[in-house]
């Protein structure tokens, strides 16, 4: 009878076990350290410290593309090599809610820099261009000319259309939650 009681015990006791939700909230890009012309993705909390409890697989978008990419320690290596200087584009969807960054990876002597960039300096570039076309209306050529050479480094360097208004909107998303 005390077996029968003790293991009922132990049943509710484990019952009532759950372990922790496992979830990636922010992350940052980096230089792939063990590898050239690859990148990183890190999970990290709000202060930027590694969230090393992270492992496993998750589900990203990269460019538009969905990669699983394997968490080991909070870090884990997205393995397409990166020729040329471009945009990354990265979003992670969990039950929290889409978390996305955008970076540009500057490639130079063998080496690769990461700058990750702000919605609002997509939304700021535009605006401002307009403003100043609409307020000296002697420079509104050379404010369309300096938007379409804005448009076309962002076209030749892998950012769409359709991604730079889905950076916004994540940005503008993310600001009212």
């Amino acid at each position: 009878m005390k077996k029968l009681l003790l293991i009922c015990l132990l049943l509710c006791v484990t019952g009532f076990c759950y372990a922790d939700k496992i979830a990636i909230d922010n992350f940052v890009v980096k230089e792939n350290p063990f590898a050239t012309d690859e990148i990183a993705f890190v999970a990290v909390d709000t202060a930027g410290v590694i969230q090393e409890n992270v492992n496993g697989i998750f589900t990203f978008t990269i460019n538009g593309f969905t990669e699983e990419l394997k968490f080991d320690k909070g870090t884990a290596f997205y393995r397409h090599k990166i020729e040329k200087s471009s945009f990354v584009y990265a979003r992670h969807q969990n039950d929290d809610g889409t978390h996305s960054t955008l970076y540009y990876v500057y490639r130079h002597d063998g080496k690769l820099s990461l700058v990750k960039i702000s919605w609002i300096v997509l939304l700021a570039i535009p605006l401002a261009l307009v403003l100043i076309g609409y307020m000296f209306k002697r420079l509104i050529i050379i404010a369309i000319v300096v938007f379409c050479v804005f448009l076309y480094f962002n076209h030749s360097s892998g950012l769409s259309v359709p991604t730079f208004f889905q950076s916004i909107l994540d940005g503008l998303k993310g600001m009212f939650s």
